[in-house]
């Protein structure tokens, strides 16, 4: 089968990721969360005091770019991507509501955009990839053969999330997690850089009341789809 590119969009807690990390392991395509490379630059903007009480301090962003480096490792054991921030696996340490809390504000600076988007265009030139965002399929990769643009319903994406961040122990309350939902998405569709739109060849994913499994039925069909379409292009 001819390798594509598959670019997933949509909001905080829709379950994009999980549908991105299904279809890459039923395809065995290389699956890229571009969520967490932001995350992981907020959580080095928090560690070093670039974010505080008072706000981001900007020109600090730009000169600490350059000193960052974030990639992916496979865990051996789990088979799971993890994300590592200049060699520090830090994959457990950006999933936090205090970096969930600022990571649309840092996403919303240019310098932050252009650097990661660069990134993730090396990790993807050679098609075969899942990657999921908010900008995949409007910005990153505005040609990829398929794109999905996932949503659900707010009060069902902030349960989600309450209960992912309650697993993990965190404590934290319902409405304050609405709340975060709320700030993001706002942020997310109101910033100037790369607001996250449905690009207009986008396919609707509404996951509010799919199972795990239905969703991943509907997304490769979708794909079969397109690359059985493709193929009769060539031909």
């Amino acid at each position: 089968m001819n390798k594509i590119t598959i670019a997933i969009d949509g909001y905080s807690s829709c379950g994009k990721s999980t549908i991105a990390k299904d279809l890459a392991h039923k395809l065995d395509y290389i699956y890229i969360d571009t969520g967490a490379m932001y995350r992981a630059v907020t959580l080095y903007c928090l560690q070093n005091h670039i974010i505080t009480k008072d706000g981001v301090e900007v020109y600090k962003i730009e000169e600490f770019l350059d000193d960052m480096t974030i990639g992916f490792q496979c865990d051996p054991n789990t088979k799971k991507c993890e994300v590592y921030l200049n060699d520090e696996n830090v994959e457990q340490d950006i999933r936090g509501l205090i970096v969930a809390n600022n990571v649309s504000f840092v996403a919303s600076f240019k310098e932050v955009r252009e650097k990661l988007v660069s990134i993730q265009r090396e990790l993807g030139k050679n098609k075969g990839v899942v990657m999921d965002g908010r900008d995949i399929g409007t910005v990153v990769f505005p040609n990829a053969e398929l794109k999905l643009f996932v949503t659900a319903d707010t009060d069902i994406r902030s349960k989600r999330r309450y209960n992912e961040l309650r697993g993990k122990g965190e404590k934290v309350s319902l409405e304050e997690v609405k709340e975060n939902l709320e700030k993001r998405d706002h942020i997310d569709t109101h910033r100037k850089e790369s607001p996250l739109v449905q690009a207009e060849d986008a396919v609707i994913i509404d996951t509010s009341h799919l199972t795990r499994e239905s969703q991943l039925d509907m997304v490769y069909e979708l794909v079969m789809e397109k690359v059985e379409y493709l193929k009769s292009k060539i031909q």
